[in-house]
């Protein structure tokens, strides 16, 4: 027996509220993301839309400064964002300027701080704080960003060393480019940045972390825009992050994973 017109019909129309039910769930995710979890986010967020149907549109710049893209200058400038992922201090101070939901923070990894030079190039010792003096001393130039990575050598490590006078004259700041790319360009001998942001760099080998006595552990988080359009999806995208499923990724990267809950 055939089915009648009205049966198909209603049919029709339930199947078709569902599609417009699932297209009416799948959310535009506004992003503005720092440097340090920069590689390992672009490996991630395919995965996140094919399983969410969501869509990620992504805005990158550093988490402090001035220049154009750096976040809290697109944030001034009144740029869509839903999710904010970046330095966790400078992420706190966000929440302090009630541009960031404080309950929606969520530290994600911690990022220690790695040293360059040119591929092939000598790689300096650097087991040790005096090593690594030694090493710059010795350097013609360095190269140091314009994030917290940089903020910390130039104003704390240098002159933990005893080398602050030392380097004015040929350790220079690098500001919304890679350090990386720098080094690869040899217009610096020695780079310091995140490991995660020196890590997709070509043309330069990474001598290894700053060694425990200098190191400098920085830790991304990411949190919910007050101006939000889309919390709801921006919370999924940030609990994807967080998750288990992430965790491979983000590690192959240079970046430590914080345990659901971890506070620091």
């Amino acid at each position: 027996m055939r089915p009648s017109t009205t049966a198909r019909a209603l049919a029709l129309a339930f199947i078709g509220g569902l599609a417009l039910s699932a297209t009416a769930s799948a959310a535009e995710v506004r992003v503005m993301i720092s440097g340090g979890l920069t590689a390992a986010y672009n490996a991630l967020v395919p995965e996140f839309e094919r399983k969410t149907g969501h869509k990620v549109v992504t805005a990158y710049g550093p988490s402090m400064g001035t220049t154009v893209n750096a976040i809290p200058v697109r944030l001034e400038r009144g740029e869509p964002v839903d999710v904010l992922i970046m330095v966790g201090t400078a992420l706190g101070d966000l929440i302090k300027q009630g541009k960031v939901k404080a309950d929606s923070r969520v530290d994600l990894v911690k990022s220690p701080i790695g040293i360059a030079v040119k591929s092939g190039a000598a790689k300096p010792d650097v087991s040790s704080a005096e090593t690594v003096k030694q090493a710059l001393l010795a350097a013609k130039t360095i190269a140091y960003s314009d994030s917290a990575s940089g903020v910390y050598v130039s104003t704390e490590m240098f002159a933990k060393l005893g080398i602050a006078d030392a380097m004015k004259d040929k350790a220079r700041k690098i500001p919304a480019t890679p350090v990386g790319e720098i080094v690869a360009k040899g217009e610096a001998e020695i780079g310091f940045q995140q490991i995660s942001e020196l890590k997709p760099v070509a043309g330069i080998d990474i001598v290894g972390p700053l060694p425990e006595a200098l190191q400098k552990i920085t830790v991304f988080s990411a949190g919910i825009a007050t101006v939000a359009k889309e919390p709801d999806a921006g919370k999924a995208l940030i609990s994807f992050l967080a998750s288990p499923d992430a965790r491979d990724t983000l590690v192959k990267s240079g970046l430590d994973p914080i345990p659901a809950g971890a506070t620091h």
